[in-house]
């Protein structure tokens, strides 16, 4: 049996790992973010805040007109907003939404008659996120805890899904992405940033829960 700091890899020929890795890996992972729902600081190995915000390109504008907190709970990788627009009225999914900087990012875009909604594996992130988009004024949002890939949103309901840092996050990518695709409408769009693996990992970090969540 893995250690307590370990996750477990999938056997050679599988490709997957089972129900219960990938539960451990998500329970790691939503340790680690229930840590980063109350302060970010020190916490990633690259800016966050307003200085990740405007080294990523993110409209300086909005930069300047979001809340110190919600400003300051920033830490995503990239800036999905870059890769297309977001039109009035659309309906925006944040997948994996964290304190909520992208939804408020998008919801300046989809204006009152859109809608931006958010999921995140984490209760207190979720938390976190109401009160940062309640305090920048923003009431056509919705966020909910998921506990695993399932987004409990119905079918062909979303015009754009974004998604920032978070689906590298997912120890079931497949089921991660035919989600995305299933609450997609026709002809919809995903956007996301996220960290890409360029060479081989060293064999301490191919065994370590903490891994997952770096």
């Amino acid at each position: 049996m893995a250690g307590l700091d370990q996750a477990p890899a999938a056997r050679a020929g599988q490709g997957h790992l089972s129900a219960p890795d990938e539960q451990r890996i998500r329970e790691a992972i939503r340790a680690k973010y229930v840590e980063v729902a109350r302060s970010p600081a020190g916490r990633f190995l690259y800016p966050i805040g307003r200085e990740g915000a405007e080294k990523l390109g993110y409209d300086q504008a909005i930069i300047d007109r979001a809340p110190v907190q919600l400003l300051q709970s920033f830490c995503g990788v990239g800036n999905p907003f870059s890769l297309g627009g977001i039109a009035l009225a659309h309906r925006v999914l944040d997948f994996g939404c964290g304190a909520g900087f992208d939804m408020f990012v998008a919801g300046n875009s989809v204006g009152p008659g859109g809608l931006v909604c958010g999921i995140d594996l984490t209760e207190d992130m979720v938390v976190r996120a109401t009160d940062n988009l309640r305090q920048a004024g923003m009431t056509n949002f919705e966020i909910r805890q998921v506990d695993r890939e399932d987004i409990p949103f119905a079918s062909n309901f979303f015009d754009v899904v974004i998604s920032n840092g978070a689906i590298n996050l997912s120890p079931n990518k497949q089921r991660c992405f035919a989600e995305i695709f299933r609450v997609l409408k026709p002809c919809g769009k995903l956007h996301f940033a996220d960290v890409i693996l360029e060479k081989d990992l060293p064999s301490h970090l191919i065994g370590s829960l903490e891994a997952w969540s770096q």
